[in-house]
């Protein structure tokens, strides 16, 4: 009885920990390892085992800066079993990290959270962290853009209007910085946020152009220009012109 009332505060209760194969994945790639679950000092019903994709972005008010969590994907794994006492459980599980997971550039965090939901009890939880590196496709853009002068100065994951963002409440900027070639004089910056699935990136671009005269322009916003297209595999040889010609447009 005794046993059975510590575990309920979560002493002596069920433990668990979970194993990844590697930490360091590409989008789309497979994620792959094992939940090992060892029972506590008395018999405990597991309700639930999931594992839950976590990533963190940004929130401003007020001139302050806060970070967010979001759950990004869940999966659920067992439905409910009993552990033993000392018993240890290994549950082997993979999945498809997501194609629009932002990835772990700048302030951003990703990690695995695995979680036993036992009834009457504190829930046992496990935290891994992993990098996530970006699409080929999105390497592509970001190797073109240095090319063409431009130097990556920050990427961060930033609370969003429902006009730009898709299933998350925020999306990841890129933000570039002309320091050589013909941009260097007429931009202050560029940004970039994308929109990744399997085989196409979709681009939301903004370019700022640089400050003339007294500044009535960049006051009243008409200093920037929003552009979006589409790439795949198949426009990468024209990717480079294609970039150069719409960033002429609107500079």
């Amino acid at each position: 009885m005794l046993n059975k009332m510590l575990s309920s505060i979560g002493i002596g209760a069920a433990k668990v920990d979970t194993q990844l194969y590697q930490t360091s994945y590409t989008v789309g790639e497979e994620l792959a390892g094992k939940i090992v679950i060892k029972g506590g000092k008395t018999e405990q019903q597991i309700d639930r085992l999931y594992l839950s994709l976590m990533a963190t972005y940004e929130v401003e008010k007020d001139d302050h800066k806060y970070t967010q969590k979001a759950e990004i994907e869940k999966y659920q794994l067992s439905e409910a079993f009993l552990i033993q006492p000392d018993e240890v459980k290994e549950i082997p599980f993979s999945f498809q990290l997501p194609f629009d997971v932002p990835i772990t550039k700048g302030r951003t965090r990703a990690w695995i959270q695995t979680g036993l939901d036992i009834k009457n009890a504190v829930d046992p939880q496990d935290q891994d962290y992993i990098d996530i590196n970006p699409h080929p496709l999105v390497l592509e853009f970001l190797q073109t853009v240095n090319q063409l002068g431009f130097r990556l100065r920050e990427v961060e994951c930033k609370k969003a209007s429902a006009s730009v963002r898709k299933r998350f409440p925020f999306v990841q900027e890129f933000e570039f910085k002309p320091i050589s070639g013909e941009f260097r004089s007429k931009l202050d910056e560029l940004e970039a946020i994308f929109y990744v699935s399997r085989d196409e990136i979709e681009v939301l671009l903004q370019i700022d152009r640089r400050a003339r005269g007294f500044g009535i322009f960049e006051a009243l916003g008409l200093d920037e220009s929003f552009v979006r297209f589409t790439y795949d595999k198949g426009d990468l040889p024209s990717l480079s012109s294609r970039l150069t010609n719409l960033i002429r447009q609107h500079s």
